[in-house]
């Protein structure tokens, strides 16, 4: 994010939409807008990562004084002082400018792939499951399975089919989509890569985006991007602003 991209007042309004302070006109303008402009909301998402690590590094700064103070000969009562109930401008502009400077949203630890999939990654909704007419009741009967969240089930049933059926597109997406939601990102990337090289699968857009997205929890990020170059969805273009 470019600091010059955004004024004191947006970045209050941003922050007291995070904050649920925001209602009536207000709230339904913001909202509007977060709907319609993909920019602005890129700017929400990282005005939203920049104050979560703001508020981690001022919680850090607090144990550390509870921890040195436990250990200390003093007898006073410890007491906290929020340091991020109210955050102004300036330590914000640092803030983000050391993000910037250190490529990664997160520069107080942890892994900035993982978060950025945090962020992005949703499971797919599925197929409808209207059973009465469909000739294929296991496998929707499974897809039933993998919306309750039984990836495990899910994926017997589906991968028993697939033995039969090695390049089915539709097969092998939703093993992988399964083998994602159950957090198990490096098993899902061959079943994932087997659909993009089908020329006609209606997958396509889709396997791109979370093969991208495996690549990415898997820290590979040379492969995440271009994957999700291939992409045509708005949420793989964000992506990779924050990647590139």
């Amino acid at each position: 994010m470019d600091l010059n991209d955004i004024s004191q007042k947006e970045f209050e309004s941003i922050e007291a939409y995070l904050n649920n302070k925001l209602s009536g006109n207000d709230l339904s303008e913001f909202e509007k807008k977060l709907k319609t402009d993909n920019d602005f909301a890129t700017k929400v998402e990282d005005i939203k990562t920049i104050l979560m690590g703001v508020e981690t590094q001022a919680l850090k700064e607090q144990f550390e004084v509870f921890h040195e103070e436990l250990f200390s000969d003093q007898k006073d009562p410890i007491t906290f002082e929020p340091k991020v109930k109210f955050l102004n401008w300036k330590r914000i502009a640092v803030a983000a400018a050391l993000i910037i400077a250190t490529g990664s949203f997160w520069f107080f630890g942890g892994n900035s792939n993982e978060r950025l999939y945090a962020n992005y990654f949703t499971p797919d909704p599925g197929l409808p499951t209207t059973m009465s007419s469909n000739e294929n009741y296991e496998f929707y009967e499974a897809m039933v399975s993998y919306k309750q969240g039984h990836y495990k089930k899910a994926l017997s049933t589906w991968q028993d089919q697939l033995k039969t059926k090695t390049s089915n597109d539709t097969l092998n997406y939703f093993i992988g989509s399964t083998l994602l939601a159950d957090k198990k990102e490096s098993e899902a990337i061959s079943y994932l890569l087997e659909v993009t090289k089908q020329e006609h699968t209606v997958f396509k857009n889709d396997a791109f985006y979370y093969l991208g997205l495996a690549y990415l929890k898997t820290n590979d990020k040379d492969k995440a991007i271009s994957a999700l170059k291939k992409s045509d969805f708005t949420k793989a273009k964000d992506l990779l602003k924050k990647l590139n």
